[in-house]
């Protein structure tokens, strides 16, 4: 398909994708969502723990920490038991233990490793605690819900724009470049994504699954390819923007010419200003504030008690996936931008005004 052929189909999916995923979130939150409700109404002392993984991932205290926040905020008066586990499995454990013995009625827990998890979740249960799976499945336990995107979806969105532009650079050896093995999401995005790299052709030089989503790791991993494959690299596939930030840094440090296709996950904003200036080719926007608010909404009514409904199950629990859209420099404005998740002078600051002005952001 020519390049423009694609472009036209990749806009009309976006369009798509937004308008079934505004029709899913508004299905779905008002299928599950408790009227705010005095204290007396509440179930146990009305806290909710949220249990999110690591700080090195931007989104979880720029975006998903306050749009769960603030949503619960809006549904009543609710104290949210709030814990970062920085990538530390056994903390996330300690964490979700002190939660439970404050009395927090609800765990909504974003886990650092989805196997070791599965303690954290059992002992919810012992104690009759909800817990809602958030962004990434746990496989174990007894669920109440769970919350989170496509994530094969992920991959094939991603493998897709690469193999494009891999292809239309002339093709050639790439590197794979996948998130944390503890992840159980990192297992679905390489996944989506070899199903399409697998099938292109394209020579998988070394492939590597980062620990703990390291960007440091993913640069020194990427470093000793560029030092064992030098020009031979014509793409990197990075499994998000974090990892997207060490491969190009490494790219950089070694002066690689031309540069690498390299993609991404997230839509963060520095991976942002690297697509525009040609650093990065893609990244992943995922509508993280209707996760978080559906999450908060779950959450408050499984604290009264009620029933939640979702439009789907996975391994018999009630869940809601939501739509990943791919973001290229061509697309910026129509889906990130429109959204609200960035706005223009976020995006073009002063350093990438001229590359801003050069690609019609503006």
């Amino acid at each position: 398909m020519a390049r423009s052929g694609r472009e036209v189909l990749r806009r009309a999916f976006g369009r798509i994708a937004a308008a079934v995923l505004a029709v899913a979130v508004a299905g779905s939150a008002t299928a599950c969502a408790p009227s705010a409700a005095s204290p007396s109404a509440r179930a146990g002392d009305g806290s909710i723990a949220l249990l999110l993984p690591d700080a090195k991932t931007a989104r979880y205290e720029t975006f998903d920490r306050p749009f769960f926040e603030a949503r619960v905020a809006e549904l009543g008066d609710y104290d949210v038991l709030y814990s970062n586990a920085d990538q530390d499995a056994a903390k996330q454990q300690q964490q979700a233990e002190s939660a439970l013995a404050a009395g927090a009625g609800v765990l909504v827990l974003d886990a650092v490793d989805a196997n070791a998890a599965v303690s954290i979740v059992r002992a919810a249960n012992a104690k009759g605690v909800p817990v809602i799976s958030y962004d990434r499945l746990i496989s174990g336990g007894d669920l109440a819900y769970y919350i989170s995107f496509d994530n094969e979806k992920v991959g094939v969105l991603q493998a897709t724009e690469f193999v494009d532009a891999v292809e239309e650079a002339g093709g050639g050896g790439i590197l794979m470049v996948n998130g944390s093995p503890t992840d159980s999401n990192a297992a679905l995005f390489k996944a989506g994504a070899h199903s399409l790299i697998d099938a292109s052709g394209l020579e998988v030089l070394a492939e590597y699954d980062t620990p703990d989503w390291s960007p440091d790791k993913a640069q020194e991993w990427v470093a000793g390819q560029i030092a064992q494959y030098g020009d031979e690299i014509v793409g990197v596939y990075a499994a998000n923007d974090g990892t997207a930030g060490g491969a190009v840094a490494a790219l950089k440090a070694a002066n690689v010419d031309p540069f690498p296709v390299v993609t991404g996950q997230d839509a963060e904003l520095t991976a942002l200003q690297r697509i525009v200036t040609g650093d990065q080719h893609m990244t992943v926007y995922k509508a993280i504030k209707p996760q978080a608010e559906l999450a908060a909404e779950v959450a408050v009514a499984l604290l009264h008690g009620d029933e939640v409904t979702a439009p789907m199950e996975i391994d018999g629990v009630p869940t809601t996936l939501l739509d990943p859209v791919a973001v290229t420099v061509d697309n910026i404005l129509e889906t990130v931008v429109a959204d609200g998740f960035w706005t223009v002078d976020d995006i073009c600051t002063p350093q990438y005004a001229d590359a801003c002005e050069a690609a019609g952001i503006r």
